[in-house]
């Protein structure tokens, strides 16, 4: 019976991991840093595996004496500054419990002698009375609590703790509510690595591109504080490996052709999530129908017709007609793949369009694309779409926006 050894699903862990050698080495320097001077940020498109990534660092941190904590960072735990420390604490006694216990005394009903000792783990509501009762703004609230953990696990073999957070990206300050959870969460780390303490404590943020614009907009000194890890697509040798290695690795007889390898690879872009996905259906189609024997054609139409409704159209239907109509324009720019600017989207918008698109409508709608994780801008005046392949996408659509 065959086994498919591609695992498409989101931040699931493939049989093999290619081409991120040289961020894997970058950490584990960063993981012999004492004092901590530098946190780590993990970005990139989506499907470029930024998930799987952080995924793989944890052993490695592991056994070097890190504990590791996280969590996947939604909206609504960066709404406020309490909801972000509820969070860190949260995952901080998760970690803990095995290791940080509390003596209670214990008097037994009916006995008159010196009550027994006994020992209980640290628990989340012994965190959260630090904080409740430290006074302060919440920035001073949760530093009380970690400092405090510092100290208790000096005499430890922990060497620090790593707070990992993804889709981090949803992370923002929100001024007119009086909120400041991302300036919190930035300023408590950087406190903590100002004093020198035995125990380190190490932020490690992964999400799209928008994300360390986001940080430098809220505290300009981030530029300082992180080392920034940009994933791009796989190179075409380790394209063909991410394909090729985990039929290897789990030993399989249904083998694919070296044709058939670089027809995925050239599907895929390069992409980790395409080329798991694209072989899985591959793999899929073939698993009923060999016992012994290789793979000789890809059925690329089907393929990508369920790609297109599976990763593209959720995204697509997400926005208007009009920012469909825009995002249509861009799909027309030979540079649609790469980077764009304002100026190249209005001059295509007027050829294309019986109404073009202003100077500042175009900068509206591409703010409103960069709030739904649709484009990102890479650079000054520089933009991008933030779903790989999307130009390719848009234009399967035989879309007809254009002067008539």
């Amino acid at each position: 019976m065959f086994e498919n050894p591609y695992r498409p699903g989101a931040g699931q862990l493939p049989l093999y991991l290619a081409g991120r050698e040289n961020e894997k080495k970058r950490f584990k320097r960063l993981l012999d840093q004492k004092p901590v001077l530098r946190n780590t940020i993990i970005t990139g498109l989506r499907g470029v595996g930024k998930t799987v990534l952080l995924e793989n660092l944890k052993p490695a941190s592991k056994e070097m004496g890190w504990l590791w904590t996280g969590n996947d960072l939604s909206e609504s735990a960066s709404l406020t500054e309490d909801r972000i420390c509820r969070r860190l604490i949260t995952d901080l006694s998760l970690i803990l419990r095995p290791i940080l216990v509390k003596s209670v005394d214990q008097l037994p009903i009916g006995f008159a002698r010196q009550p027994e000792k006994f020992d209980i783990p640290l628990t989340f509501d012994d965190l959260w009375q630090i904080y409740d009762h430290t006074p302060g703004l919440s920035s001073d609230k949760i530093k009380a609590v970690l400092f405090k953990i510092r100290d208790l696990l000096e005499k430890s073999s922990v060497k620090g703790i790593i707070f990992s957070y993804d889709e981090a990206q949803n992370l923002s300050d929100h001024a007119i509510a009086g909120e400041y959870p991302l300036s919190t969460l930035l300023d408590s780390f950087s406190a903590l690595q100002r004093d020198h303490h035995p125990v380190q404590m190490m932020l490690v943020l992964s999400g799209l591109p928008t994300l360390f614009p986001k940080l430098n907009e809220a505290r300009t000194y981030t530029e300082r504080m992180f080392d920034v890890m940009t994933l791009a697509k796989l190179d075409h040798e380790n394209s063909k490996l991410a394909i090729v290695e985990p039929i290897e690795i789990s030993k399989s007889k249904l083998k694919f052709a070296e044709k058939t390898v670089e027809e995925i690879s050239n599907m895929s872009g390069g992409y980790p999530y395409f080329i798991q996905y694209i072989c899985k259906e591959v793999y899929d189609t073939w698993i009923d129908q060999a016992t012994d024997g290789i793979v000789t054609s890809v059925p690329s139409k089907e393929i990508v017709d369920k790609l297109d409704q599976d990763f593209f159209a959720p995204r697509w239907d997400n926005a208007t007609d009009r920012q469909q109509e825009f995002m249509w324009v861009i799909a027309g720019l030979p540079n649609c793949e790469t980077e764009f600017t304002q100026q190249e989207i209005v001059r295509q918008s007027k050829q294309r369009l019986k109404k073009g698109f202003s100077p500042s409508h175009t900068s509206q709608i591409l703010k409103t694309l960069e709030d739904k994780g649709l484009v990102f801008r890479s650079r000054r005046s520089k933009y991008c779409f933030a779903v790989p392949l999307m130009s390719e996408f848009i234009k399967r659509q035989n879309l007809n926006y254009q002067n008539p």
